[in-house]
C-alpha cells in the first residue's frame, strides 16, 4: 500500500476532497468491501454503520463517527462493479454532496483507489465553518480500506 495524501480545493460554493492510494489488491476484493454495508463498520473506522444495501438505485442510512448525531442518507446513483459507484445527498442548488469510488488497474497487480466527494450549491459559504477537515477522515478511510483488502489477499495465500 502506499501512503494515501487527501487533497482539497475549495471555492465560494464548492469544496472538494479527494484521496488516492494503491492498494495490494485486486478490484473484486476491494468492491466486495465497498459494497458490503453489514460489514462497512469492522473494517473502517470513519463509519459507525451503514444500513441498507449497496447498489444502483438504493438508499443508505449512514452513521459516522465524525458526525454522532446525525443519519446522512445518500442514494447510489452509479454502480459498476468493480470499476466505480457514486452516492449523492441534498439537492441542488441550496446543497449537495457527490461521493465518487473509483478503482483502476495500478502496477504489478495493485489497483488504484479514489475517493473524491464534492461538495456544492449556495449553502456551502454559510456551512464551511461547520464541516469538518475531511482530509485525514479520507486517509483514514483509504488506509483501513487498504488495510482490509490486503489481509483478504494473505488469508488467501
Amino acid at each position: 500500500m502506499t501512503t494515501p495524501t487527501a487533497t482539497k480545493s475549495t471555492s465560494t460554493f464548492r469544496i472538494e476532497t479527494s484521496v488516492r492510494v494503491e492498494i495490494r489488491a485486486t478490484p473484486a476484493v476491494i468492491w466486495k468491501l465497498l459494497t458490503d454495508a453489514a460489514r462497512f463498520p469492522s473494517w473502517n473506522s470513519t463509519v459507525t454503520s451503514i444500513d441498507g444495501t449497496i447498489a444502483a438505485g438504493e438508499k443508505l442510512a449512514l452513521r459516522v463517527p465524525a458526525a454522532p448525531k446525525r443519519v446522512f442518507k445518500p442514494k447510489v446513483i452509479a454502480f459498476e462493479p468493480t470499476t466505480k459507484m457514486v452516492w449523492a445527498e441534498g439537492a441542488a442548488p441550496m446543497f449537495k454532496g457527490v461521493r465518487t469510488y473509483t478503482l483502476a488497474p495500478g502496477g504489478a497487480g495493485t489497483t488504484v483507489f479514489t475517493m473524491t466527494e464534492v461538495l456544492r450549491g449556495l449553502a456551502v459559504p454559510m456551512a464551511k465553518g461547520s464541516l469538518p477537515d475531511f482530509g485525514p477522515i479520507f486517509e483514514t478511510y483509504a488506509s483501513d480500506l487498504a488495510r482490509a483488502a490486503e489481509a483478504v489477499v494473505v488469508s488467501a495465500l
